[in-house]
């Protein structure tokens, strides 16, 4: 019997370190991948935090939380496209939000509930953007993407 209970206690353990060993190795990898060092030299303070440590900027200091014209906002950090203007709204909240993304430019990781969302990202470099929830417009997705200034530009049409 103590043999049974030990050989059950050591696959318990294996498997318990096995599954570690695949968190660590699953790490997410982008096509655009920088060193902590390298970010901080080519973003400024206020987008180093909020796209490389998940930070979050103040409601309402944005100047793209109020732009109306057409076009393409773009990651601060590697310019991917991330959201089009025609599917920008005012959601109130003090950041600018979209209903939906460029399909396959956003990634979205961790679960969420209603009050966090679900934390989104750049595809092509794992800058954290904001959070998507499910409060948005009805009449179309449904999705109201909350998403930091700091972390776009915005490229108008020409």
């Amino acid at each position: 019997m103590k043999i049974l209970l030990s050989c059950l206690l050591v696959l318990t353990l294996q498997s318990c370190m096995s599954q570690e060993n695949k968190k660590n190795s699953n790490k997410d990898t982008f096509k655009i991948s920088k060193t902590n060092t390298q970010w901080k030299q080519e973003l400024s303070a206020k987008a180093y935090y909020v796209l490389r440590e998940g930070g979050t900027e103040r409601a309402f200091s944005s100047p793209l939380n109020y732009t109306k014209d057409a076009g393409t906002y773009v990651c601060a950090a590697c310019k991917t496209p991330l959201f089009k203007s025609e599917h920008k709204f005012d959601s109130g909240t003090g950041w600018p939000s979209f209903d939906r993304e460029i399909p396959g430019n956003v990634a979205f990781s961790k679960e969420g509930n209603g009050f966090t969302g679900i934390e989104e990202h750049c595809a092509t470099c794992g800058g954290h953007l904001g959070h998507v929830f499910n409060d948005g417009p009805k009449k179309t997705t449904g999705k109201r993407h909350c998403i930091n200034g700091v972390a776009l530009n915005f490229i108008p049409n020409p």
